[in-house]
């Protein structure tokens, strides 16, 4: 069952996987690479809006610290 608050969620964040995993490839950086799969992924099996953004602010907080360590 689809639901627009699902669909919605899903769009906006397979959208940011999409970026990070592009970033990610261009720049060479596993993590926007892995995160923005991972994201995508996520965006795919989750079937709760609110589960699905939890998971990918998390995996996007993930990507944010990964980088600034390595910095």
């Amino acid at each position: 069952m689809f639901e627009t608050k699902v669909l919605f969620a899903s769009l906006i964040w397979s959208s940011v996987g999409i970026g990070c995993f592009i970033y990610g490839k261009k720049q060479g950086s596993p993590g926007p690479l892995v995160g923005g799969i991972l994201m995508i992924g996520a965006s795919y099996l989750v079937d709760s809006a609110l589960v699905m953004s939890l998971l990918c602010s998390g995996i996007a907080l993930g990507i944010y610290l990964l980088s600034k360590r390595q910095n």
